[in-house]
């Protein structure tokens, strides 16, 4: 048994009263550091990991990218952008002391030498901060530049640890844009890192309500004996955004909203919903049920894909108030284009908890409010009791919410307090901000910590990747279709989605809860 693997089995998904495995301390190389990924979120989430203590001081960050720039220019720029995108303010003594582990080199990602130049310079770290001969690879470069970084890493040997030290690497989203590609990234993958050494990054799986559904379910006697198909009506998980594609026309171009949330974030809440209890929370374990829940899903022919299945397409409108234009108006977008803003979808898990529970999914943007949320509804009880007061009796909801309000609340029947029966919903609400007193970490805090430990349990493996894809990919031949294809809808900026994705839940009796 490798090393990481060992780690993995012995780090369970940490829960309240469970221990949490010790970050140790590596020379981190950020590959893309110039980008908005490293100044939104790698940086800002370190540095306030650092500030909580949490971080490992002998911890040193290096800044892999194309743009020539010194130590000292990079530290300045990061300083301004961690003081804008930090969820707490930025304290001058710690960031001064936090800055001294920030270095750049710069070089071509497909130039050999440079990955020779930094195995060299991490040497020098290893001895002068003490990282141990640990490697952590993180990359947050363009999708079409992890092949050559994986190649020049080995071929520098930075993919193999020396005895006693690890190395492992982190590959953001897109993880290739169909199942043929996403496939030969692995093979690429595997070519340079075993999978034990590879983490494939969710961000959504980092949140904390997200962690907290496993929590919910199985640490509560009272949710499990009812999460099935006897009590359950159906599930609705949404995610909103009122952003339009910003300056990311090109590659949403290529991307689309089905590849870019549905395939990875959307179906990753899915599983943490519909999963069976694990035999342990090892990595592995909780794994193993994630990926059975894809390989569930009932496949669309091609020919289902149009009645279940709704692509729209942002046109102009108005978002809070202020005009914006449509998504063929966007910048470096296609005046003519087909690409998806907004998807609906109506899902089916094929097994005995889920059996016949639709599953409504929904994913947009300009839409008129930003939010991630997964709403239960239960069946509702029997009107026997109150059919002749004419009481319309509400179904029980309960609604987990993602982002950015974090936090559960259970809708429930009530009496109106007087001398008639008058019944109405009530709502129980948890708030974490609230009921613990501190703000949740951000995702990249928390998976950047486990990739430090060696816990893999909340990023995705090679197999639930691909199930993914072998999922969606005929979706999106259908809609490729000359002849036939389902039809591209279309709704103003500011509103819900085309009426099509309301008719989709109409036609079964139900509709969008209101966010």
């Amino acid at each position: 048994m490798s090393k990481d693997a060992a780690i993995s089995q012995s780090n369970p998904l940490r829960i309240g009263l469970s221990t949490r495995a010790v970050p140790q301390p590596c020379a981190l190389v950020i590959f893309g550091a110039t980008g908005d990924l490293a100044h939104r979120k790698l940086i800002p989430a370190l540095y306030n990991l650092a500030a909580a203590g949490e971080l490992p001081p002998a911890v040193t960050v290096t800044g892999f990218a194309r743009r020539p720039k010194k130590d000292d220019g990079f530290r300045d720029e990061l300083a301004e952008t961690t003081k804008q995108f930090s969820r707490q303010p930025v304290r001058d003594e710690i960031w001064k002391t936090f800055a001294q582990s920030l270095f750049y080199h710069q070089s071509e990602f497909d130039d050999q030498e440079g990955y020779q130049s930094v195995a060299k310079w991490l040497e020098q770290v290893d001895k002068e901060r003490g990282t141990r001969g640990n490697r952590l690879f993180y990359f947050a470069a363009a999708p079409e530049q992890f092949e050559p970084i994986l190649k020049n890493l080995k071929e520098a040997g930075l993919n193999k640890p020396k005895e006693g030290s690890w190395a492992r690497v982190i590959i953001e989203k897109p993880f290739g844009r169909d199942l043929a590609s996403a496939r030969e990234l692995n093979r690429v993958v595997r070519d340079a890192f075993s999978e034990d050494q590879t983490y494939r990054i969710d961000h959504f799986l980092g949140k904390e309500t997200a962690q907290n559904i496993l929590v919910l379910r199985f640490a509560n006697a009272i949710f499990e004996p009812i999460w099935n198909a006897r009590y359950i009506d159906h599930v609705q998980i949404t995610a909103a955004e009122t952003l339009g594609v910003e300056a990311r026309g090109g590659y949403y171009e290529t991307a689309g909203a089905l590849r870019d949330m549905v395939q990875n974030h959307m179906l990753q809440l899915l599983c943490l919903v519909a999963m069976e209890p694990p035999t342990d929370l090892g990595a592995d374990s909780i794994r193993d049920e994630k990926v059975k829940v894809v390989r569930s899903l009932r496949r669309y022919a091609p020919q289902q894909v149009g009645k279940y299945v709704v692509r729209g397409q942002y046109t102009a409108g108005a978002v809070g108030g202020k005009p914006v234009v449509g998504y063929r108006e966007e910048e470096k977008v296609n005046p003519n284009s087909e690409t998806e803003t907004y998807v609906a979808l109506r899902l089916l898990v094929d097994n005995w908890r889920w059996s016949d529970v639709p599953i409504y999914v929904r994913v947009g943007k300009r839409l008129p409010k930003s939010a991630t949320e997964i709403s239960v509804h239960f069946k509702r009880a029997p009107m026997v009791l109150f059919n002749r007061d004419s009481t319309s009796l509400d179904q029980n909801v309960l609604v987990i919410r993602i982002q950015p309000d974090e936090g559960i609340s259970l809708r429930m029947m009530a009496k109106i307090p007087g001398t008639s029966l008058r019944i109405e919903p009530v709502k129980m609400d948890f708030h974490y901000g609230t009921s613990f007193g501190k703000a949740s970490p951000e995702a990249y805090e928390r998976l950047l910590l486990d990739a430090m430990s060696g816990d893999p349990t909340l990023f995705a493996r090679r197999d639930e990747v691909e199930e993914a894809w072998a999922f969606v990919d005929p979706i999106e031949h259908a809609w490729s279709q000359k002849e036939n294809a389902p039809p591209l809808c279309f709704y103003p900026a500011g509103s819900w989605g085309p009426e099509e994705a309301d008719e989709l839940l109409a036609c079964d009796g139900r509709t969008w809860r209101r966010l």
